[in-house]
């Protein structure tokens, strides 16, 4: 845990660090006479004269800053507001566009890490989704559907791809195991606004838990039958063999963290490993059929063209979430405690290596607030250069511009004590973001 922290903290650093890098650069491109640009925060401890600017090194880890000449003040010749509307555009724009770079690398170096993949001869229904086509169709939960229009389905992303061919108002052929006896049913699938594709209304998991032992742990923990379990100590469990091994891995005085599900939310039980060497886990299982995993990557082209689709899809995912967002503003809107915490979850149930992904998500995150056309963000410095675009290269007042700044700088930080002390509401409350 103190480790993935310590990560997550460089993380955070090199993502700063790059926006202001972002700014630094096009702010010398552009003829703006920057007279400092720091790692850290003052007091400084280190520093170095070159081409008229002072690289320094400072004593608080908390950032980076570029501090030009005259920011604010266009009587000042080489500062930054004395730039004509476009260069200015050309600084503020600079920041969020190389955390959008920085992003796309991240997100490209996570999709072309090797990874192990989850086979199955079939996959396997954990739920039907009330009034959806799959409810229509007979589907169950428990069935396991074995070919969609003639395809094998060994993955998940299998059923997509045969929905994403489907046109409007035709069906799709299913063949499904229902209790050792197969069936072949049509099902019309139904374009869903918030998932942005076709889909059938159902949803899939690798096992399905059928009976828990009276008096076992798991009965004990309040596990129950329906639910289905995601994975032990971060790592997912496709079979029976998987589930074993990770249990008998876990020694007497350390602690498995078994992910479960229940009603497409996943929740988190614990056991000693004392407790798995004398009693039974006492739980029944029903296991996709043929169920494993094999070591698969993609090329570099291929990840990269997943990183670009992901980020292009980012504003319409933040639009789709505006309900749940509603309904628990706490989850959606987090600083950098929240972002920690996380962190820390999401590399505990889904391994190490989402630390990459976690890290782009920050920047892209860090990018889009800060497009916001609210001043002192950059987006309300770009706001301000496109109004004097439009006015022809007539300057606002230095008065409206100043109202403009107070009352946005109020407001941002009235936002940024209502996160904080939601991140740390959570944390009090020993509440977390539900991986």
């Amino acid at each position: 845990m103190i480790e993935t922290i310590l990560l997550f903290i460089v993380s955070l650093l090199v993502v700063v660090i790059v926006h202001e890098l972002g700014h630094f650069v096009v702010s010398k491109r552009v003829g703006v006479a920057v007279e400092e640009f720091g790692l850290g925060f003052p007091p400084r401890l280190f520093g170095k004269m070159w081409r008229g600017t002072l690289y320094s090194i400072n004593a608080l880890p908390v950032g980076a800053f570029v501090r030009s000449r005259g920011e604010d003040d266009p009587n000042i010749q080489g500062s930054l507001a004395a730039q004509t509307a476009w260069r200015r555009l050309a600084v503020y724009a600079a920041g969020p566009v190389a955390n959008i770079v920085l992003a796309f690398v991240l997100f490209t170096v996570y999709f072309a890490l090797p990874r192990g993949v989850a086979l199955s001869d079939g996959v396997l229904v954990y739920e039907v989704q009330q009034d959806s086509a799959a409810q229509q169709a007979g589907l169950l939960p428990g069935d396991v559907i074995l070919t969609a229009d003639g395809t094998l389905l060994q993955t998940y992303d299998d059923l997509r791809i045969v929905l994403a061919r489907v046109a409007a108002q035709e069906s799709v052929e299913l063949q499904v195991i229902r209790d050792e006896a197969q069936l072949s049913m049509d099902v019309l699938p139904e374009y869903s606004e918030a998932l942005g594709r076709t889909a059938m209304g159902i949803t899939l998991s690798p096992n399905i838990v059928v009976g828990v032992a009276q008096g076992s742990l798991s009965e004990q923990s309040g596990i129950r039958a329906g639910d289905a379990l995601l994975g032990v100590n971060g790592l997912g469990v496709v079979n029976a063999d998987a589930l074993d091994e990770a249990m008998l891995a876990t020694a007497p005085e350390s602690i498995a963290i078994v992910t479960m599900l229940r009603d497409n939310k996943a929740y988190t039980v614990e056991f000693t490993g004392s407790e798995l060497q004398t009693q039974q886990l006492g739980l029944r299982l029903k296991w996709a059929p043929g169920a494993r995993v094999e070591k698969k990557s993609v090329s570099l082209g291929a990840a990269a063209l997943a990183s670009s689709t992901y980020i292009v899809a980012m504003p319409a995912l933040i639009v789709a979430s505006i309900p749940l967002m509603r309904e628990d503003p706490s989850l959606a809107f987090v600083g950098p405690i929240g972002a920690g915490q996380l962190t820390v979850e999401a590399v505990r149930v889904f391994g190490p290596s989402n630390l990459i992904f976690i890290a782009g998500l920050i920047s892209i995150g860090i990018a889009l607030f800060n497009l916001i056309p609210v001043p002192p963000l950059d987006g309300g410095g770009i706001l301000v250069a496109l109004v004097e675009v439009v006015r022809r290269g007539k300057r606002l007042s230095e008065r409206a511009v100043r109202i403009a700044y107070a009352v946005g700088t109020s407001l941002l930080i009235t936002l940024v004590i209502l996160i904080t002390t939601s991140d740390l509401m959570r944390l009090i409350q020993g509440r977390g973001f539900g991986l």
